[in-house]
């Protein structure tokens, strides 16, 4: 027998921290919703260069050298332009002969084609050496990130305000971010900045003079070029901000996605989305402009440098200070040098974002660094035995997030080694806050724990782990095998045999379950385990603690989702195999607690009572004898009074009000009201995304016999103010503003047919289909923009798209530019066409500047009236460039609107596909959530650049090349056509690094890809991964997956480099030639001086312009490949899957028959969930669903809710209904009106990121009477969830889900209870509602229920394990293995030796 815990003695002590934890409360309260601190500090260029370690020195040095090599380039290519222009000057004016001018020209020519094979060499390596320097950042940053995460203790995880799951995919972007700005883009600035000092000591040496007139301007210009990059820093922050938003928001709708389909929340998730993508793109446009303005601003003074220089340059010569070729040398050089400053500013927002990037993820370390670390935290001894022995005294502790919460409180507890000890208590009573306690998670306030006698604090961290195993309620699997999801509970899991693991599936009772698996011990369990039942989970978890076998053991709530036959049985299996080892029991079911176990009663974090059980039950009163339930008569629920002791915190009798993080819409004298039971017809997909509110969308309240409401739901309305409809600019994929004249009311003239059918409403027009109805609405409107034409992208390019899909080819910028038009609204398509129009008067500039500088040019062999002719031109030039520099600005600004306005609308309506895609579709891997968010943030950002800056160049160097080629053609033919020799051999070297650019682009980012979603699975499952002790496998996991990366990195820059090289030196070579030939035409007198230097003006400048797009290709065929990413998901099928099939509308919820039904999931096709299901639940009944785990029970409720389809190989083939409800085959019904007459609270509880009160109301209308403040109470209090509520400081504004306050698992539960129960559905399905609760909640629940049964107003289906909750139900429903084996009334059941009795047992429930 056991001896009851000795006094404990001694003052109370305080877990002792290390140095640095000071910091961590004040860190954690300076950081936002990214995981930054408040201040990061202004970003400056060293924060590109944050992580770059001393083995990086060496590449970074090559790549420096080789930059600045490769920057003196165009320098001595204006040097010799100086002196070609000089002598073809010299022969005008007749100084010098025709056969010297060839001599010259030639020689200088055989110079420059050598100069050519050294940019070769140099442009091939510098560009080689950049990537490469960018990939090991890349893998650094991953690594130190990785590190230091692992490091970090539960509470950094706690504290992070929109959640891990959020801040990962903002990490992700981040790390391309950097690497991105620190590979060409940061060789391509430092290159352009040593062309510049260097042409401008060229400039200097050859005429200082003239060069400090030529460039007088550029103090100024400096100063104005630096105000407006200090507008850039703060706008980049806020859209970090507010993209951190939309990805935190996207990655919690597809986390949970079979909620936000079981509530119709879909309308509410997009407009969320829409919200946040629409704030992003404000700050994204001031960006685009400050660089516009730096754009045009420097065309201007590049081009402007003409008036002072060329004027005073003739002077010199007419002086003869100077002669032509100096003064052209120095000109051209200078020009060289603002050129240069020109080709750094489009890289500027890339660098700006990427040293923002490196600041923040500095920061995010520095943080890191700053807090508490879990590894080897004081404690390093590492005992040889663990004996068991578990001592507290005294423990007081808070969650980080709920800090003015204890959920213990000087709570003491002894669990003598060898023995098994029961904790027990109502939900959010401290229970679970022990076993975290215990592994360590997180530290005391005060108090101490002694494991054999030792401070824990002094005690290895790797050693408690290895010697404690904890289970959790919610058991957390990884995306493997099952025989490796075993494996891992041993520490050399590598080694493990399948042989090993028998005992351990025995011990689980998992042998049968995994006999019946076509792939057995090799079937992959899905990313989170979906792809089996909560009860599987639960045993996996336990035959993964079987084979640990350590001597500590800690169950939490750890057969909660099994029967109880199950249940019993794997407790014996657990009590025989812990015999002699010391085991905590977690739980709020007493019926597994013997006569001679202690158990600790816990309440509100106070140990309030201790002993054995049969000690315990003697007590009359007290905390345990409210847990004890040793019979099932219950009594009739007792009318309840109404209590008002805590006030909503409300300023209206009707809603919740707006908190500081949630505003609530005003209503309009629009608003449809009607009685509270009406039904409610969700809008799903219909919401107006508007510029000014920030509440979520107000959707009509209908009922569904009203003409009016099903005139609305055609036209997918959600109401609103009438300024929203005035003030909305964005067409997002069927989102579409309406006509005021849509709202009017209906006269009885209107085409509309209703046809009262009893309880049916059925739509005798079948374009009402939700994708026709916003079609339908648009011909209301006074929009020319037709979704059609976005809805035929997929349908244009479907041949196309499937091949794709299957070859993962990357699409051409064709096809994906061609998705631009379809995309935008009428108005911006205006911008878009009036961006294009700037960029053709841009392509204009250059010609037309080619040609005035070579009338500039031809001055200087005048011999009469030469100033004034100088004069008159260079203010030509000033013409020129005014006219090229506002073109400039609107052209980038313009375009780059177009390309957000472009990325938004496909991210939304990415986004949207998504949400309409089946529940099956999200079962698959590259389905995953990691890969879907990175899709919807990184990918789309980096395609934006195809429009605003890609397509832009292009467009403007195919125009240039066009206008110049026939001006020249014009001038002089025959240098036109020599010139235009090299442009097949041209185009087939840049099409050739295009297509290897492209091919290693995309496997270079599948490689991220990767490495990302292991980053993902492992940080999601944090606590597990710790838990298990395999923080090394998933360290090496992902190093192996980040050198992966790194060395397809390494290929692709040399591949790259190599094209790079001879694409980017390619032009000289052009240029030699030109030369040469020009010099032959020349002397041979067959044209003018004047006609071949506007020929070779002409010609260099469109040449050299089109070769700056060369530098762009490998950022253009990243862009390609991660537009191609998002389109496909923009192109996803919409309403075709078995959710649209449907068109008629339920008004109320009759018989639901199942026939001879067999159900396969689409991820299991050989494996039956249900196999010839024969049931009849008649309305206004209670039925039990009621069998053993994996037994087929949860997939009755999917197929009810409509998440898969009976046949789903068939599902349009409604010649043999399996499934009726009303006597119509469930694929025949509309689905979104079937789900807002159900509600669902499902096993494992679904929580979003808001306040609780937006929680309890999740997917009801804004103006419906179900949100009321009464209603939403009701609902809680019905759940046994109000009091708890009414104790937090902020009420039901309290924020709760992901990174924010946290719950216990009864808690949630109670809540989604509250969730369902405030919707007053027709059908009620409870999936094991009670089994997170204590008997006090449970009875709570169970006494809800019976009101709801005795009342008649409703259909009630549980699917529970629990004996007290099947007693509730007026019929049980028994399954074994997907077939229906038994049923009747409970207390007929029972008579019987059957099913059910076998699958009770004995004794009592659990609740």
């Amino acid at each position: 027998m056991r001896s009851i815990p000795h006094q404990f003695h001694g003052k109370e002590s305080i877990m002792e921290k290390s140095p640095t934890d000071e910091g961590v409360a004040e860190s954690a309260e300076q950081e936002d919703d990214d995981g930054r601190p408040d201040r990061v500090g202004r970003a400056n260029w060293t924060s590109l260069f944050n992580f770059t370690s001393q083995s990086h020195l060496f590449p970074l040095l090559a790549a420096l050298a080789l930059s600045i090599a490769t920057g003196i380039i165009a320098p001595a290519l204006a040097l010799f332009l100086g002196k070609v222009f000089g002598s073809f000057t010299a022969f005008g004016a007749g100084a010098i002969s025709g056969s010297t001018l060839v001599r010259k020209v030639s020689k200088n020519a055989i110079a420059l084609a050598g100069l050519g094979c050294a940019s070769w060499l140099l442009n091939g390596c510098y560009f080689m050496a950049w990537l490469v320097f960018g990939e090991l950042q890349a893998k650094s940053v991953r690594n130190r990130l990785f590190d230091g995460m692992l490091q970090k203790d539960m509470e950094w995880y706690d504290m992070r305000k929109a959640g891990v799951g959020a801040l990962i995919p903002r990490l992700q972007t981040q790390i391309r971010e950097l690497q991105t700005a620190t590979s060409q883009p940061l060789g391509f600035a430092i290159q352009y900045t040593v062309t510049t000092f260097a042409a401008l000591g060229l400039a200097f040496y050859t005429a200082w003079n003239l060069t400090l007139v030529t460039l007088a301007t550029v103090p100024i210009s400096a100063v104005i070029l630096s105000w407006i990059s200090g507008r850039m820093q703060p706008s980049i922050d806020a859209q970090i901000d507010e993209l951190t938003k939309a990805s935190k928001l996207a990655n919690n709708a597809i986390s949970v996605i079979e909620m936000v389909k079981c509530f119709n929340g879909q309308d509410s998730e997009m407009w969320q989305y829409a919200n946040a993508i629409k704030k992003a793109a404000t700050w994204y446009l001031v960006q685009a402009q400050a660089n516009a303005l730096q754009i045009g601003f420097v065309r201007i003074v590049t081009l402007g440098m003409f008036v002072q220089g060329f004027w005073y340059g003739s002077h010199l010569v007419a002086i003869d200070e100077k002669n032509a070729g100096e003064v052209l040398t120095a000109f051209w050089a200078c020009l060289v040098a603002t050129q240069a400053i020109e080709q750094i500013l489009p890289q500027m927002i890339v660098l700006e974002k990427g040293r923002a990037a490196g600041a923040t993820l500095k920061a995010v370390l520095m943080q890191m660094e700053s807090g508490r670390k879990i590894a080897n935290m004081i404690g390093r001894m590492s005992p040889r035995y663990c004996e068991g022995d578990i001592e507290a005294r005294n423990l007081s502790f808070a969650y980080p997030s709920r800090a003015d919460k204890l959920a213990l409180k000087d709570a003491s507890f002894f669990f003598p080694s060898g023995e098994t000890t029961f904790v027990i208590g109502s939900s959010g009573s401290g229970k679970s806050t022990l076993g975290n306690l215990l592994m360590r998670f997180y530290t005391p306030g005060s108090g101490e724990i002694f494991i054999d006698g030792n401070p824990i604090q002094t005690l290895d961290i790797n050693w408690l782990r290895n010697n404690i195993t904890v289970i959790q309620q919610q058991s957390v699997l990884f995306n493997e095998t099952i025989f490796r999801n075993i494996a891992f509970g041993r520490r050399d899991h590598g080694m493990v045999r399948k042989n090993e693991v028998k005992k351990s599936i025995e011990t689980a009772h998992l042998q049968y379950t995994i006999q019946d698996l076509p792939e057995g011990l090799d079937t992959l369990v899905g990313v989170g385990g979906n792809a089996i039942s909560g009860g599987q989970k639960q045993r996996l978890a336990i035959a993964r603690a079987r084979l640990r076998d350590t001597p500590i053991l800690i169950l939490d709530e750890a057969t909660s989702a099994l029967d109880h036959i199950s249940r019993t049985m794997v407790m014996e299996a657990i009590r025989d195999w812990r015999a002699g080892k010391t085991t905590i029991i977690i739980t709020h079911d007493i019926s597994q607690i013997r006569a001679d176990d202690f158990a600790y009663v816990l309440d509100k974090g106070v140990v309030t009572q201790q002993g054995y059980r049969q000690a315990l039950e003697t007590l009359t009163s007290g905390p345990f004898s409210g847990l004890h339930q040793p019979d099932i008569n219950f009594p009739k629920p007792a009318h309840r009074e109404h209590q008002q002791t805590q006030k909503l915190r409300v300023t209206s009798t009707d809603t919740i009000p707006a908190s500081p993080t949630q505003s609530i819409c005003s209503r309009d004298s629009m608003d449809i009201h009607f009685p509270a039971k009406a039904s409610y017809i969700p809008t799903v997909f219909g919401f107006i995304p508007d510029d000014d509110r920030s509440r979520r969308p107000s959707q009509a309240l209908i009922s569904p016999l009203s003409p009016v409401a099903v005139h609305l739901h055609r036209m997918s309305t959600q109401m609103g103010p009438r300024a929203t409809l005035r003030d909305y600019t964005r067409p997002v994929g069927n989102f579409v503003p309406l006509s005021p004249s849509i709202l009017r009311p209906l006269s009885d003239a209107e085409n509309l047919e209703i046809a009262d059918r009893g309880n049916v409403v059925s739509d005798s027009n079948p374009a009402t289909r939700l994708q026709d109805t916003s079609e339908r609405s648009l011909h209301t409107s006074d929009r020319r923009f037709s979704i059609q034409k976005i809805e035929a992208i997929p349908s244009r390019n479907k041949r196309t798209l499937t091949r794709a899909e299957k070859s993962r080819r990357i699409l051409s910028s064709k096809e994906i530019l061609l998705t631009v038009w379809p995309a935008l609204e009428w108005k911006e398509r205006i911008v878009l066409v009036c961006g294009f129009l700037c960029a053709l008067i841009h392509a204009a500039a250059t010609p037309t500047f080619s040609w005035v500088f070579s009338k500039l040019l031809g001055t200087f062999y005048l011999q009469s009236n030469r100033s004034q002719m100088a004069l008159t031109w260079s203010l030509s030039v000033l013409g020129v460039a005014i006219g090229d520099a506002v073109a400039s600005y609107f052209m980038h600004y313009l375009l780059e609107s177009c390309g957000q306005a472009w990325i938004d609308t496909l991210r939304i309506q990415a986004m949207r596909r998504i949400l309409d895609q089946p529940r099956a579709w999200f079962d698959r891997d590259k389905n995953s959530l990691s890969r879907l968010t990175e899709r919807l943030d990184r990918n789309a950002e980096e395609m934006r650049n195809l429009v605003g800056r890609y397509a832009a160049f292009s467009f403007v160097a195919f125009t240039m090349i066009i206008i110049a080629l026939v001006w020249s053609l014009i001038v002089c033919w025959k240098l036109t056509l020599v010139g235009l020799t090299s442009a097949p051999l041209m185009y087939a070297i840049t099409r050739g690094f295009q297509a290897l650019s492209g091919k290693w682009e995309g496997k270079s980012n599948d490689a991220s890809e990767v490495a990302g979603s292991i980053f993902t699975e492992t940080f999601g499952n944090i606590g597990t991964v710790r838990a298990l002790t395999l923080e090394e496998y998933f360290h090496k996991k992902h190093a192996k997956a980040t050198e992966r990366a790194m060395m397809i990195g390494l290929r692709r820059s040399g591949y790259s480099g190599l094209f790079y090289g001879l694409s980017d030196s390619g032009v000289i070579f052009v240029t030699a030639l030109i030369f040469y030939y020009g010099a032959v035409l020349v002397a041979s007198r067959q044209f003018s001086t004047q006609a071949i230097l506007t020929v070779i003006s002409m010609l260099l400048f469109s040449v050299s312009n089109i070769n700056a797009i060369i530098a762009f290709i490998p950022q253009m065929n990243s862009s390609r490949d991660t537009a191609t990413r998002l389109l496909r998901l923009s192109a996803l099928p919409l309403g075709s899957s078995h959710e649209h099939i449907g068109q008629v509308r339920l008004s109320n919820i009759g018989p639901i028959t199942f026939q001879n039904l067999t159900f396969h999931y689409p991820s299991r096709p050989t494996q039956p969930a249900l196999i010839g299901v024969n049931l009849t639940i008649h309305p206004n009944t209670s039925t039990a669903i009621v069998g053993s785990s994996g037994s087929g029970k949860s997939t009755i409720a999917s197929l009810l809710l409509g998440l898969y389809p009976p046949s789903p190989l068939s599902y349009t083939d409604l010649s043999f209904p399996t499934l009726t409800i009303n006597g119509r085959d469930i694929r025949s019904l509309h689905m979104p009106t079937l789900r807002s007459l159900i509600a669902i609270v499902p096993q494992s509880p679904a929580l979003f990121p808001t306040t609780i009160a937006a929680n309890i109301t999740y997917g009801l209308p804004e103006t419906s009477p179900l949100v009321s403040a009464s209603n939403i109470r009701a609902a809680a209090q019905a759940a046994g969830i109000d009091d708890f509520i009414a104790s937090l400081p902020d009420g039901y504004h309290t924020r709760i889900g992901d990174g924010c306050a946290g719950l216990s698992g009864g808690q949630a539960q109670r809540l989604v209870i509250a969730r369902a129960l405030v919707r007053k559905p027709q059908l009620l399905v409870l999936d094991e509602p009670t089994s997170s609760l204590d008997s006090e909640s449970a009875e709570v629940v169970r006494r809800t229920v019976r009101g709801l049964v005795e009342k008649k107003g409703m259909t009630v289906l549980v699917i529970t394990h629990a004996r007290e909750m099947i007693a509730v139900c007026e019929r049980v429903v028994v399954v074994e293995k997907g077939g229906v084996v038994e049923e009747g009334g409970f207390d007929e059941l029972m008579g019987r030796v059957g099913a059910l009795r076998r699958l009770l047992g004995g004794g009592d429930g659990g609740g």
